[in-house]
This record gives C-alpha cells, structure tokens and sequence, in this order.
C-alpha cells in the first residue's frame, strides 16, 4: 500500500548559480559527504547535485503530514548508489522515524535530468506487517 508520494523538479542552472555563490558551505549544509564525493566526481557536478535536490524534495513531501515532518533535515535524506548502479533513498534520524511512523517498509526512488532541469519521484509503500524497512530503486 502506498502511504506517500513525492515529485519535484529542479532547475539546474539554479543549482549551478547557488554552488558558484555559495561552494562547499551550501554543498555540506543540503548534501551528505557521499553525495558529495559523487556530485563531485562527474564532469558537471550541477547535474546529479540538482537530481539528488529533486529527490529530497521530493521525499519531504512523501513524508509530509505531521508537525515534526517539517522539522526533517537536508542530510536526513541520501541518495546513494545501490548495488545495480541505480539510484536509493536512505533515510536517517527524523526523517526514518517518520517513515517508521507512517509504517515504511520500502522507498522507491527515480531521478532524472533532460536540457536544464532535473526530476524525481519519491513512493513509499507499507508492507504487511512485522516486514522490516527497505530501500528500492528505479530509474538512473
């Protein structure tokens, strides 16, 4: 059963401009060091940091509904690369106590970016009960 949904888009120039004004004090206060040294190793660096933007917003508004949701932090959601190369959603502190509050127990993430903007879908559904919290993927 899905229990939250989220989608956003990104505009990459956007998020371009803002690590030219800003640099690592902005990368280290949205991204966590692995999506980071990621973003970091592409030859347009703007593009996965936009995607990995895309994704968190996306996931607050997947996990929207509460009074302590909005409290949930920039780094509390990671985008990580999973054993396939496709993209995963980890969450951490407020963020995985809301998705254990909703009753999570699988994140499905996709990401995407075409000629100046990046997007991302976040679903997370509720299994039967007793099953264990896990992250999926899809998309690149």
């Amino acid at each position: 059963m899905i229990v939250g949904l989220g989608m956003d888009l990104v505009d990459i120039p956007r998020i371009r401009a803002m690590l030219a004004r800003f640099g690592a004090r902005a990368a280290a206060r949205v991204w966590t060091p692995g999506e980071r040294a990621y973003c970091d190793g592409h030859a347009d660096p703007a593009v996965p940091y936009a995607a990995r933007f895309a994704a968190k917003e996306a996931c607050f508004k997947a996990l929207s509904g509460s009074p302590d949701a909005r409290h949930i932090g920039w780094r509390e959601m990671e985008v990580i690369r999973g054993f396939d190369g496709a993209p995963t959603l980890h969450l951490h502190g407020r963020a995985a106590h809301r998705a254990v509050a909703l009753g999570v127990t699988t994140v499905h993430v996709t990401l995407t970016h075409a000629e100046g903007v990046a997007g991302a879908v976040v679903v997370l559904e509720r299994g039967g009960p007793g099953d264990a919290p896990t992250s999926g993927s899809g998309g690149g």
